[in-house]
């Protein structure tokens, strides 16, 4: 009797799963289609970037050539650029510019001078010369800034006035745009439920299109086995995104991940390098520092050295893997800058699970956690995330005719 039970009452569950999905759709549908439109562009951001300037990221150098050394470097960007050079990026790859980060000192109106953005400068390291910086402008780089602003603030950001009350258009677009995403992220889990078929023999025909049917079947074959297929992909980027538009969504993310902090909660102490009274001191060569790292991060990959404010800090180095299915999370170590001893490490495979999914969030949303494999794999998850909208407003909409 139980059995008969739950058989009658499933179809009224699915009946109303399936009209939750449905106006969930239809509510968020224009918001969802033009998100996910941009951001499957925007997964390859960087190298959409990259294809349109090489010049900035590749160089050429003869047989045998020398790297100059990095502190050669500095030297030649500081001095031309007029402002303070505070990392610096050494990719493993031979054939890759060296990038340079640099801060200048503006002045303003009423106070005294302000520590201004940085700016990346792209540094051919066997010649020194400056190939271009991240304020260049072109017309990829500014189309790829529209579909950021599409992506996350709907383009509201590009209009001056307020459109409602005195809230900026950015926050407006920001709090549309996580609304939807919320939704849609709702839609990922009842259609999912969904999916299921009233028997459960018949499973496999929600992974297959009827490609020899009318094109109303195949529309919502496509649907839902796309919709299946991707499902995964779908609600990683819709339960992480929201979090960039709502305070209250990024703390009950990090709580659930428990690894939230108040933001006046007291923050661990940088440890410093050894100073000892009355000795003279000389900070090491950089490529000492990196030879010192690589004694603990021992892989190839890709580093970053932070340079030291003042003669106590601590030297900082990041290092991220490469290749195809490199994660990007990244090492971090300080090293004393007078003997290169290592102070601290911070690895990444060692911290906790929750941490470590905590620190990649970002990672998680736009499919960098696993290097290129992943960025393909989300590429085609926002794909059908685009149509999804589509076929099933057609879906809703041929329905309509038949009742």
């Amino acid at each position: 009797m139980t059995r008969n039970l739950q058989k009658s009452a499933w179809p009224k569950v699915r009946k109303f799963l399936t009209d939750v999905h449905l106006w969930l759709g239809l509510g968020s549908g224009l918001i969802v289609l033009a998100i996910c439109f941009s951001g499957t562009i925007y997964v390859y951001n960087t190298e959409i970037r990259e294809l349109s300037q090489p010049e900035l990221y590749r160089v050429e150098a003869d047989a045998g050539a020398k790297k100059l050394a990095p502190e050669d470097l500095i030297t030649r960007v500081s001095n031309e650029t007029g402002g303070k050079v505070i990392s610096i990026k050494l990719p493993s790859d031979p054939e890759r510019s060296y990038v340079l980060s640099v801060r200048k000192e503006e002045e303003g109106e009423k106070t005294p001078a302000t520590p201004s953005r940085a700016i990346q400068y792209f540094v051919n390291p066997y010649t020194g010369e400056i190939l271009g910086n991240s304020q260049d402008k072109t017309a990829v780089s500014k189309f790829m800034g529209y579909m950021f602003s599409l992506h996350r603030w709907l383009l509201l950001d590009k209009i001056e006035e307020p459109l409602f009350g005195e809230l900026p258009n950015k926050t407006l677009g920001s709090y549309i745009s996580g609304t939807a995403t919320i939704l849609f992220t709702l839609g990922v889990i009842t259609g999912f439920v969904i999916w299921f078929p009233k028997r459960v023999r018949n499973w496999k025909q929600g992974l297959r299109v009827k490609w020899s049917a009318n094109w109303k079947r195949v529309n919502h074959d496509l649907h839902n086995s796309l919709g299946f297929y991707s499902c995964i992909f779908l609600f990683m980027m819709g339960i992480t995104g929201p979090q960039w538009s709502f305070p209250w969504y990024r703390e009950a993310l990090r709580k659930t991940l428990g690894t939230y902090q108040p933001a006046d909660a007291p923050k661990p102490e940088t440890p410093k390098s050894a100073m000892h009274p009355g000795i003279p001191l000389k900070p090491l060569a950089i490529n000492d520092y990196l030879n010192e790292a690589g004694q603990i991060l021992k892989y190839k990959g890709d580093n970053t050295v932070a340079i030291p404010a003042d003669s106590t800090e601590a030297v900082a180095i990041s290092k991220t893997r490469t290749g195809f299915f490199a994660p990007v999370a990244s090492d971090k170590l300080l090293l004393d800058q007078y003997s290169g001893k290592v102070i601290q490490a911070d690895i990444f495979r060692e911290k906790p699970l929750n941490e470590r999914i905590s620190n990649s969030i970002k990672a998680i949303h736009i499919g960098e956690v696993y290097g290129s494999f992943t960025k393909l794999l989300y590429f085609l998850a926002c794909l059908v995330a685009t149509s999804l909208p589509v076929t099933g407003t057609l879906i809703w909409l041929n329905k309509l005719k038949k009742s």
